[in-house]
């Protein structure tokens, strides 16, 4: 199994975010259980391209401190929603390492979470969500809350990923 941390970055990572306490909080105590447990934490970027101020070399694009990958730890970028897109390299070192079940945490739930879950599921993964582990801002269409509980608690149960507890997640860091 792998930690799969996605675009924590600092120009998203904000109080904007539905209940982002409890999302730090859980992230964090999951980045440090993975490694405890030599789980291999991976971390990915999202690049919206030179100029944007959400690119290689821009503050924002940056991943947040609280989160801050370890030396040595892998990070990926991309362009599209999806991090297992093809173009990435992830999901490719992820088949080569023989990788069955990915955790999958971050931001935004109905963006690159969404599209990454799918993508995951579509290449046979076994993908697990923990609660309160991603999140998303209000937007014209939906806000944050109702967002956050439509894929965590309709869309992604019994077709793309398992949304776990935190108790069950720590359970499954642990190897038990």
């Amino acid at each position: 199994m792998v930690l799969l941390v996605i675009d924590t970055q600092k120009g998203i990572t904000d109080d904007r975010l539905y209940e982002f306490e409890k999302l730090k909080s859980n992230i964090k105590e999951l980045i440090a259980l993975a490694r405890e447990n030599n789980k291999e934490v991976i971390f990915v970027q999202h690049d919206d391209g030179p100029g944007t101020g959400f690119s290689v070399g821009d503050e924002d694009f940056e991943i947040f401190d609280e989160f801050a990958p370890n030396d040595g730890e892998k990070i990926f970028t991309k362009n599209v929603n999806s991090a297992l897109h093809p173009s990435t390299g992830l999901l490719d070192y992820l088949k080569k390492k023989g990788v069955k079940t990915v955790m999958m945490v971050g931001i935004m739930t109905n963006f690159c979470i969404d599209a990454t879950i799918r993508t995951g599921f579509d290449n046979g993964f076994e993908v697990l969500v923990p609660e309160y582990t991603n999140s998303t801002y209000d937007n014209e269409f939906m806000d944050r809350a109702s967002c956050y509980r439509y894929y965590n608690e309709f869309m992604w149960p019994k077709r793309y990923a398992k949304c776990i507890t935190m108790e069950e997640a720590r359970s499954r860091m642990q190897g038990k």
